[in-house]
């Protein structure tokens, strides 16, 4: 009986924890997708989706993990008003068809124990294309003011508005459009 007890107690021991995978919250308040692109090659044209929610989740020891960001397009913020309409129209964004954009993951790809690049699926206006995210910077650690851990990044792509039925005044209005997110999420 103990060499058995004794056998169950080894084998135990030597079983290999795995870290659960852990999910983090996007924070709406420090996460703000943008988008660039020429404007005639005159100077690049900066806006931003002021409402971003989602879920990170991550296995660090196995090196997995999956990410879902929803954008509110109607959420579209280009510092004037009158142009935020207009990029809510039916010739680009269609917010009142359309009202979000998604990323969903498919892969996420590391370098060491950092997040490099998260592969998936941009779906925009109705269409779905892949995209691969890479990021710039990825940090998990415990947030200094909220006392609870939290990961950070920062992320681009560059995607065609053509792709996405959003084309008009292509090319005099750069085709290529840069996204970038600053995410920041919260352990759940």
């Amino acid at each position: 009986m103990k060499r058995i007890t004794f056998l169950i107690l080894a084998a135990a021991i030597s079983t290999p924890v795995f870290a659960a995978p852990e999910t983090y919250v996007i924070d709406n308040t420090h996460t703000y997708p943008r988008f660039s692109y020429s404007h005639f090659g005159f100077s690049t044209q900066l806006s931003r989706f002021d409402k971003t929610s989602g879920n990170i989740v991550i296995d660090r020891e196995a090196k997995i993990g999956s990410v879902s960001v929803i954008i509110d397009t109607t959420s579209v913020d280009t510092g004037y008003p009158l142009f935020n309409e207009h990029i809510q129209d039916a010739d680009f964004l269609n917010t009142a068809k359309y009202p979000t954009a998604n990323f969903t993951s498919s892969k996420v790809n590391f370098e060491g124990d950092k997040v490099s690049s998260v592969e998936g699926t941009l779906t925009l206006k109705g269409i779905s294309k892949p995209v691969t995210l890479t990021l710039t910077s990825f940090q998990c650690m415990p947030h200094p003011m909220l006392k609870k851990d939290a990961c950070g990044a920062n992320a681009t792509a560059v995607v065609k508005r053509t792709d996405f039925n959003m084309g008009k005044y292509a090319p005099n209005v750069g085709d290529e459009v840069t996204l970038t997110i600053s995410v920041e999420a919260v352990k759940k």
